[in-house]
């Protein structure tokens, strides 16, 4: 098995816990609380709330990108090899999170450490500032991706679904590496329309269930059967809990249902 040395008391960068595990091995986290006020969001509604906050650790942004930058060159081989996923506890490119976010980008691209984002804003892709903060060479090594559950009314302040999927369309076609979260699956149906809507233009999917929700297990099946019928064969990654909930073993899973090391870049 694996091992390293990475500290545990790092400020910026962790290695997530938990189901968090399933999505990366190490994870960048400078603020906490999110605006987009998702109503099915756990850290959103009971834990950090909806207005994004430096986290305590960090005197102001100038000193959260020195610790940043100080970590990322402490653990350069292993984050070269497995990148760095773009943030657990808020949407690294809201208003609010998006300058601090670009810094560390850069200089991840400037250690050669590819680069995981997750989020719902898309402003930044459909505007094009995304792209005129970075050279044109770099698109294979940052994969964006995006939250699709194709239930705008449960998003209320994050870009819709339709927007987010225009904006995967451009990345894909402007070179970048794509992926989608399809987490929480609040319906099968808006799930799956998700999926057959992108699976043109999506490198990844990684797909959850609700927590504490009850799913049946007939239904959950059928749903991952769908997804075998989707064109162009997309990688899909079904977490741990869904897996358990349909009674299913990963091993039993074709070759397009990937395990949580899949690498996107390679």
């Amino acid at each position: 098995m694996e091992t390293t040395q990475f500290n545990s008391r790092h400020k910026a960068i962790k290695m997530p816990e938990g189901a968090a595990g399933e999505y990366a091995k190490y994870s960048c986290n400078f603020y906490k609380g999110c605006s987009n006020q998702c109503t099915y969001c756990f850290n959103n509604r009971w834990k950090w709330g909806n207005v994004p906050t430096l986290k305590k650790c960090f005197k102001d942004e100038q000193h959260a990108l020195e610790v940043f930058e100080k970590e990322l060159k402490a653990n350069l081989p292993e984050l070269q090899k497995h990148g760095l996923f773009f943030s657990f506890t808020t949407d690294p490119l809201l208003p609010e999170t998006s300058r601090l976010t670009y810094w560390a980008i850069d200089k991840c691209l400037w250690y050669k450490v590819p680069v995981k984002i997750l989020t719902k804003c898309t402003r930044p892709f459909l505007c094009n500032n995304f792209f005129e903060c970075l050279p044109p060479y770099v698109g294979n090594q940052i994969a964006v991706g995006f939250t699709l559950t194709g239930r705008d009314d449960k998003e209320p302040h994050a870009s819709t679904n339709a927007e987010r999927i225009e904006a995967m369309r451009k990345l894909h076609e402007a070179g970048f590496k794509t992926w989608a979260s399809i987490e929480p699956i609040i319906d099968f149906n808006s799930s799956w329309q998700m999926i057959r809507d992108t699976c043109n233009f999506c490198d990844l999917y990684k797909v959850g269930l609700e927590s504490g929700k009850k799913y049946n297990k007939s239904e959950l099946r059928i749903f991952m059967d769908a997804c075998l019928c989707t064109g162009n064969n997309p990688k899909i990654y079904f977490k741990d809990s869904l897996l358990a909930a349909a009674g299913i073993d990963r091993s039993e899973l074709p070759s397009n249902y990937v395990t949580r090391n899949y690498n996107i870049f390679n």
